[in-house]
């Protein structure tokens, strides 16, 4: 019995955190694309025997429509290069769970943003607490927030962000809300809810919490400063005075929360992701290399107070539709087969709010599915930031 116990568990060590499988379809959509060179080939030949046979006066035009096909025809190959093999990645968070539980490794995931007016504080602060509330350990957890714009009202939204995170953590991971992020859970009406239960209470009064946290935040935005008394409340006030700008400051780093700190828990005694804002130096006439350079800052800094193996970066105006997503990365990451030839793991991106017709392009269809007639064909996701 010993052995056979042994053997098991050997077996379940041995068992992938994920598996890649090809897609149904790939024979149809082949034949297709096979037809469409064809058609390439031919409207190719047509014009270079065309060119020749016509007169000096419309020679160049056929020659300027040749030149055109050719760059369509070429686009459309270079675009079939993610579509020849379609495959969906399946990773499996509880044989990851299973086989690390206490030993998963730390993560730091970095927020950038760059101007309060083009991007609202409260939209950010909302992305912030949407990945601080991640289905993974707290402890575990360090989210940096760059703010390229060195505003005091990007610093004073994460302070009001931080201390409503001690009820919006709890909340979610009770009762497992999704999304994760405030603004975008808030806003679709909940119908469905028994108002005598608990959960509608803890909503409502979540719910509140927001409501108050953003409403201070778009009062003082509106201002357009920061009143003396919410000054004299943080020490970290003290890093802007009259001679920082936008494009001058010195180098601002303020560590709101820390885990190791046992005053950062939440409301039910459980620690607090450790939440860091930064915003790096700028002088004029030196270049900041904009996001590449605040990426770099974020590494030194990162380095030097939590130095997590492993990064992520998301968009100020994203969030993550599934809390699961650190787990679902980890799974490519740490398997034993395969992980050491993995480094980097993209999430697809899915816009809201689209406008008619899709004029700008964000439902990405090209990328996110292989249009055949009849057929489609659903490209590789795990889960959409």
């Amino acid at each position: 019995m010993k052995d056979d116990k042994g053997i098991m568990g050997a077996n379940k060590e041995d068992e992938p955190l994920f598996e890649t499988k090809i897609a149904r379809g790939g024979a149809a959509h082949k034949l297709f694309s096979f037809t469409i060179i064809i058609g390439l080939v031919l409207i190719w030949t047509y014009r270079l025997i065309l060119i020749p046979t016509t007169s000096r006066r419309h020679s160049w035009f056929n020659g300027i429509l040749f030149f055109a096909d050719v760059l369509l025809g070429f686009y459309w190959i270079i675009t079939q290069s993610g579509r020849c093999r379609v495959v969906y990645r399946y990773p499996f968070k509880d044989r990851l769970i299973t086989r690390y539980k206490e030993k998963l490794p730390k993560v730091d995931i970095f927020v950038c943003t760059a101007d309060p007016i083009l991007e609202p504080p409260s939209m950010v602060m909302s992305t912030v607490l949407s990945v601080m509330s991640y289905n993974y350990p707290t402890e575990k957890i360090s989210v940096y927030l760059s703010d390229d714009g060195g505003s005091e009202l990007t610093f004073y939204a994460l302070l009001e962000a931080s201390k409503f995170s001690k009820s919006w953590i709890p909340f979610t991971k009770k009762y497992n809300v999704e999304p994760r992020s405030p603004e975008v859970y808030f806003s679709h009406q909940n119908t469905h809810m028994d108002n005598e239960s608990s959960f509608a209470h803890d909503w409502t009064n979540v719910k509140e919490l927001y409501e108050d946290m953003k409403s201070r935040i778009d009062s003082v935005e509106a201002k357009g400063c920061i009143p003396g008394e919410i000054v004299d409340q943080h020490k970290g006030f003290s890093e802007w005075n009259s001679k920082v700008t936008k494009h001058d400051h010195q180098s601002i780093v303020q560590i709101l929360a820390h885990n190791s700190d046992p005053k950062a828990v939440d409301i039910e005694g459980n620690r607090l992701p450790t939440l860091v804002y930064l915003s790096r130096e700028k002088k004029p006439g030196w270049p900041h290399n904009f996001k590449a350079g605040a990426m770099n800052a974020l590494l030194r800094v990162s380095e030097k107070i939590s130095n997590a193996p492993i990064i992520l970066n998301v968009d100020c105006d994203m969030y993550a539709n599934d809390p699961d997503v650190i787990q679902d990365a980890l799974c490519f990451f740490l398997d034993e087969k395969k992980g050491q030839q993995i480094s980097y793991v993209q999430y697809p991106q899915q816009y809201n709010n689209l406008v008619k017709n899709d004029i700008y392009a964000n439902v990405n269809l090209p990328i996110n599915e292989v249009c055949v007639p009849i057929i489609y064909l659903t490209m590789p996701s795990l889960s959409y930031i």
